[in-house]
């Protein structure tokens, strides 16, 4: 690079600020960058196909259409998967273009000097008709034919069945493959660095089959072209030479049909060569997509294939008749790359040794055992599986439990505004085969024996299946249920029961387990994180109420309160304006929490409301009110329910009879009390009956419809 602050040199005129030096220098760097090589020797390709070649440059040319073939498979056979060339649909154009650019230059050259004797189309032709066919056009004529059928029938159909049935077969494998991976992903055994490597994996085996598919079809055109050229030539020229040469039907025979076996055959060896290294390439295991970058990497990434290409060249030139120096000339620069590579590769296995040496230093100088603190980590959520429901995680149909799971996380979010944590499924080969187990914190809080080849066949109304099956009871709700075939499904369905497969089985379990215990599982980091996600319009709104009114540890403590009676937090900014209204008159977690019930009475109000749009209410007598009012004990923060026993007992067999008779009748009201009392009502109710709603007069939005169903 130039230094900026070199003065101008003074001879040459500036041309536009830049020196006649410079604009050389740019133009030089022009032509030697990588990246112009490709599209210079595309255009050169093109350009054979229109303008004359002197013989001198068509040998050189077909010299370097042997080098590159033989290169080309060098490199396939050294590679360890197809990975490692997935430029290979790139450089099979590249190498089938520059074949049938060969052809039309040496066909203009056979057919405009073919007269003049075996030397016309150049010495690399010559040597070929002369040489390889022995001087004999039926021979040469023959020796072409055979390489013809050989790749033609045998190497090119064949490689390219090989890549149609690998394109379909990688195609088809996909949607398991995805599957898999986010099996292993939801499982913990991969993290989502190593997903995305994998899913990125596959997109570029699929790429790189289906792009075999198709350029395995110009090796197969290459031959027919091969043919119909080599057709052409022989005929064109017998007619030019009598024709227009007045030359004799033998001589014209004799000169044009050995130029054109001589044309076929250097043509048709190097698409030999590289039909094998396409059969070689598609018969591997493997995958990948491509750049040019890519393609001289790749290319020129393997010394032991540049070195034996170097060989094999440097022996071509000694053939009799053989023009030596394309050929040396081209040995020695694969001898110069081979040299190079190697010398970069043996640098880059030592910068590797040093580095995993001083990785193995650092890692002897620290203890090599666990941290002790990895054992505090507790899972939040972990279901464990016997080995016999395995097959739900990896398995391939829609119902996949991982596929279920994430469903239900977006469903909690969307109607609760919790976000459950992420469930760790990990297998328990102390559980019997066909249990599952459900952990909250470490803690089991519930498990279950399934059938992954059955469905479970439920009741809605609770009574007993008549289906026959095996008779066993639904794990969630302990409702009866008997195990059936996935035959009996419609029967079943017909009857009015509810079918489920065994991955429904375990989300609906594991969504009330998450229901009843969301207040739990809601953190202080999961609190804060909901307050950060919130717009920047409310934001403000949370500035000013934390810290300054009230602590993050307080909201979070609201809430949970209302989590524990499955109170959706999902409107957040009506939460927030709620405490900030309650903070002004009260620290008491417990008013606070009513408060912001009142303000979430049209929600409160909705999700209680039935398929007939109305409230369906149970009413708490004026007797049993004054019970709990007389109750309450203590003031201010300190107040508590202290009722008597039989008093208890009594109230809560009469709740037990009441909605008992209300689920009969297929109702589920809600319990309606006075403000002052409902803390204290819930507190009872929920040991013995928590998804029963308890609400107050203050959460009954003024426009809902309401029905009183029955009293207490």
């Amino acid at each position: 690079m130039a230094d900026a602050n070199a003065p101008e040199p003074t001879g040459g005129a500036p041309m536009g600020g830049l020196s006649a030096e410079s604009v050389g220098n740019r133009v030089r760097g022009f032509f030697i960058s990588s990246d112009f090589l490709l599209p210079i020797g595309i255009v050169a390709i093109l350009a054979m196909l229109l303008i004359p070649l002197p013989t001198w440059l068509l040998d050189f040319a077909l010299a370097v259409s042997i080098t590159f073939s033989v290169l080309i498979l060098m490199v396939v056979i050294f590679i360890a998967t197809p990975t490692e060339l997935t430029s290979f649909p790139t450089i099979l154009l590249i190498a089938t273009m520059l074949r049938l650019a060969l052809n039309v230059a040496s066909t203009r050259l056979i057919l405009a000097n073919g007269h003049t004797g075996t030397e016309a189309a150049g010495r690399v032709i010559e040597a070929f008709g002369s040489f390889v066919a022995g001087g004999n056009f039926v021979i040469g004529i023959i020796v072409f034919g055979i390489l013809v059928i050989i790749n033609f029938i045998v190497i090119t159909k064949g490689a390219g069945r090989i890549a149609e049935v690998a394109a379909r077969f990688t195609l088809d494998a996909m949607p398991g493959k995805q599957m898999a991976i986010d099996a292993d992903l939801s499982s913990g055994l991969i993290n989502e660095d190593q997903a995305r490597t994998r899913r990125k994996e596959l997109e570029t085996e699929s790429s790189f089959f289906g792009a075999m598919d198709g350029a395995s079809k110009f090796v197969r055109g290459d031959a027919v072209a091969g043919l119909l050229i080599t057709f052409i030539n022989v005929i064109g020229g017998i007619i030019i030479g009598v024709a227009q040469r007045d030359m004799s039907m033998a001589d014209a025979a004799t000169n044009y049909t050995l130029l054109t076996i001589g044309d076929g055959l250097v043509s048709q060896i190097p698409a030999l060569i590289v039909s094998v290294g396409a059969g070689m390439l598609v018969t591997k295991a493997g995958v990948t997509g491509a750049t040019e970058k890519a393609l001289f990497s790749q290319l020129t990434g393997y010394p032991m294939a540049l070195g034996i290409a170097s060989g094999l060249l440097l022996l071509m030139s000694a053939v009799p008749n053989m023009p030596a120096w394309p050929f040396m000339i081209m040995s020695a620069l694969a001898a110069v790359g081979a040299w190079y590579t190697n010398r970069k590769s043996i640098q880059v296995e030592a910068d590797q040794r040093a580095l995993e040496a001083a990785e193995s230093e650092a890692t002897e100088a620290v203890p090599t055992e666990e941290p002790i603190s990895t054992a505090l980590q507790i899972d939040l959520i972990r279901l464990e599986l016997g080995y016999g429901l395995l097959p739900l995680i990896n398995a391939t149909h829609e119902h996949r439990l991982t596929d279920q799971i994430k469903t239900l996380r977006r469903q909690l979010a969307s109607d609760m505004g919790f976000v459950m944590p992420a469930v760790r499924i990990q297998d328990n080969l102390q559980l019997p085969a066909n249990t599952y187990v459900i952990r909250t914190k470490e803690i089991e809080s519930g498990r279950g024996d399934l059938r992954t080849n059955m469905l479970l066949c439920m009741d809605p109304r609770g009574d007993q299946i008549t289906l026959p099956g095996e008779a066993t009871v639904e794990p969630t709700f302990g409702l009866p249920a008997v195990w059936i075939q996935d035959t009996q499904r419609e029967e079943a369905m017909f009857r009015g029961y509810t079918v489920v497969d065994s991955s429904t089985v375990i989300t609906t379990h594991i969504t009330e387990i998450v229901k009843d215990n969301m207040s739990e599982l809601l953190s202080y980091a999961e609190t804060q994180k909901l307050l950060d996600e919130l717009p920047q319009s409310q934001q403000k709104l949370v500035s000013d109420l934390i810290p300054a009114q009230i602590q993050l540890g307080s909201v979070q403590r609201v809430l949970q309160n209302l989590l524990s009676e499955r109170v959706s937090i999902r409107d957040l900014p009506t939460i927030l304006e709620g405490i900030a209204e309650a903070v002004g008159y009260t620290r008491n977690m417990t008013q606070i929490t009513e408060h912001v019930r009142a303000r979430l009475a049209r929600q409160l109000s909705d999700s209680n409301t039935n398929d007939d749009g109305v409230v369906g209410l149970v009413t708490l007598s004026p007797a049993w009110e004054q019970s709990f009012i007389e109750s309450i004990v203590g003031q201010g923060d300190d107040k508590q329910l202290a009722m008597a026993p039989s008093k208890l007992q009594e109230f809560i067999t009469q709740v037990r009879m009441v909605f008992e008779r209300q689920a009969m009748q297929g109702q589920t009201p809600a319990l309606l009390v006075s403000p002052a009392i409902r803390p204290y009502v819930r507190s009872v109710i929920e040991r013995f009956r928590p998804v029963t709603v308890v609400l107050s007069q203050n959460e009954i939005h003024p426009k809902a419809k309401i029905k009183t169903m029955d009293q207490i």
